[in-house]
Parts: structure tokens; C-alpha cells; sequence
């Protein structure tokens, strides 16, 4: 019996190894489901003397959209989100993060801004607040500033219909 205690610890270790292989990281759940979302207060990109605060946004079902004008990625879910913002079904909210002022201008004045606001998030601390791990993320924060979803990686058509759509229509958007 005491020989094959070995060969079953490795045999356990390899399947919890191989189930780990077949797991989406883009589905890791998030700690912050059904928790409020942090609070903070940033300055305002493009706007001298404005703050913004998830406070401004209560009564509101809205999207965080955690994005750096470096991020090839959140270059790609631009036009995505320009059509959202043009259909106004949910207002976004950009946070600039870990990236300079000046940059997230430029892009936005090259490529149109579909956010609300855009709070500049220099320090990255906001984002290590929200648990953020890299750029884009998306997360979904209801009436009550709930965070309700979280989404890692853009948006494509496809994840808006399959995966933004439904919660939001849950939440009453």
C-alpha cells in the first residue's frame, strides 16, 4: 500500500495540472463581483479643474473600460466601443491607465473618444483597486455602483452580444 501512496499524489497532481491546460484565463472570476466598486476621484483627461468619481454615475448602469492608448488590444475594441457609444444604450467611462495625459489625447482626438469621461489613472492605483492585470478590461457597475461583470480582453461584436447584452438587459439597461 505505502508503494503506490507516490504514484497516487502524481497521478492527482497530473490531473489537476491537465484540467488547469483546458481553463480560459479571460474567465478567471473576479473577487469583486457583487461588491461595490472602488471609490476614487482622478482627474478628468482633456479637462482642466474636472474630477471624476464613479459617484457622478449613480442611478446609472455603466461600464468601467480599463484602457492605455499603448495597448494594441484596446485599439482593436475602439470602433467597437465607438458604436456603443453612438447607440447610447450604456455610457462608458475610459480610465487611463499607467499612461501619460498627453498620450491618451492624442489617440482620442485621432480616433474619436466613445467615452462619458475619461479619468487618468497615471499612478495605476485605481486600477490595482478595481484587481485590473492588464489592459483592456471592461467591467460592468449597475445603479447602485455594483461591479456586476468583469470582462478581460476587448470587445468584439460577438462577446457585446453574448456576454454584455444579457447582463445588462438583466440589469435593466
Amino acid at each position: 500500500m505505502k508503494r503506490w501512496i507516490p504514484l497516487i499524489v502524481f497521478a492527482v497532481l497530473v490531473g489537476f495540472f491537465a484540467k488547469g491546460l483546458f481553463l480560459n484565463p479571460r474567465e478567471v472570476p473576479s473577487p469583486f463581483i457583487g461588491k461595490p466598486a472602488p471609490a476614487f476621484k482622478l482627474p478628468v483627461v482633456g479637462v482642466a479643474d474636472k474630477s471624476f468619481s464613479p459617484d457622478d454615475m449613480k442611478g446609472k448602469v455603466w461600464l468601467l473600460n480599463v484602457w492605455a492608448p499603448w495597448c494594441v488590444s484596446c485599439r482593436q475594441e475602439h470602433g467597437v466601443l465607438m458604436a456603443l457609444s453612438q447607440s447610447q444604450k450604456v455610457p462608458i467611462v475610459g480610465l487611463n491607465w499607467k499612461d501619460k495625459e498627453r498620450e491618451a489625447e492624442q489617440l482620442l482626438a485621432e480616433h474619436g473618444s466613445p467615452y462619458f469621461a475619461v479619468p487618468d489613472d497615471r499612478s495605476g492605483k485605481t486600477g490595482i483597486d478595481y484587481g485590473v492585470t492588464g489592459t483592456p478590461e471592461t467591467y460592468v457597475i449597475d445603479q447602485t455602483g455594483i461591479i456586476r461583470m468583469k470582462h478581460v480582453g476587448p470587445i468584439s461584436p460577438d462577446v457585446w452580444k453574448e456576454k454584455f447584452e444579457p447582463k445588462l438587459k438583466e440589469l435593466g439597461a
